[in-house]
């Protein structure tokens, strides 16, 4: 569980996100940053029983930094006020699918995973895979507790068909997405309760044929 001064950091920073006010709290930063990554550490141990290509990840390789890159964003607030985690095979900057804790205060933490907008030849990878076993890919997605749990795959969509596709294509909804991404919406409540590892952890596993899936364009 999260304790709930990590959440009210959190508040706190998204109204005072300067450096001025982050420096004076910098000791409730340090004991948010341990609180999170401790949560983090009991993914990776649970995540790492069930899913081989997450041991040894460490919580350095899957925590975000706080810090925002603000050199090309309009928005000049130098923090995030959220924390975020990836658990993927070879860690948050690997470009397999995987896993996403995301904590953020007022009703937008969510479970999720997937893969956000790949480049070029792995999409190319995963647009042939889903298109030569979209069978094996629609009982995945359609499979009740996944829907139950996610609704439908999200991501941003081309307009036309990619090259050597056609409209007409059985697939063609999921062969135009630039990303794969499912999510599950997790409360503040949920957030500070003692089963919320457990249940991170059940949503992944009800995500974990979707990221073998499209991991596995990459592997062949």
């Amino acid at each position: 569980m999260l304790q709930r001064s990590t959440l009210k950091f959190l508040k706190d920073l998204r109204l005072n996100n300067n450096k001025a006010w982050f420096d004076d709290n910098k000791a409730n930063y340090q004991q948010a940053k341990e609180d999170f990554e401790s949560l983090v550490q009991e993914i990776i141990d649970g995540l790492a029983r069930v899913d081989p290509g997450i041991e040894g990840l460490q919580v350095k390789d899957c925590v975000f930094r706080i810090y925002k890159d603000v050199r090309f964003s309009k928005d000049k607030t130098p923090y995030k006020a959220n924390m975020g985690a990836s658990f993927a095979k070879g860690g948050k900057k690997s470009p397999y699918a995987g896993y996403y804790f995301h904590l953020e205060p007022g009703g937008n933490s969510f479970v999720g995973g997937g893969l956000w907008m790949p480049e070029g030849p792995i999409i190319k990878k995963i647009r042939q895979e889903i298109d030569y076993n979209f069978a094996d890919f629609q009982r995945i997605v359609g499979q009740k507790e996944f829907i139950r749990v996610f609704g439908k795959v999200n991501g941003d969509s081309l307009k036309t068909a990619p090259q050597g596709y056609h409209e007409d294509n059985p697939a063609i909804a999921y062969i135009k997405l630039k990303s794969f991404i499912v999510s599950n919406n997790v409360t503040d409540e949920a957030a500070t309760q003692p089963t919320l590892v457990r249940e991170i952890l059940r949503t992944f596993a009800v995500m974990q044929p979707f990221i073998q899936f499209l991991n596995s364009a990459q592997d062949e």
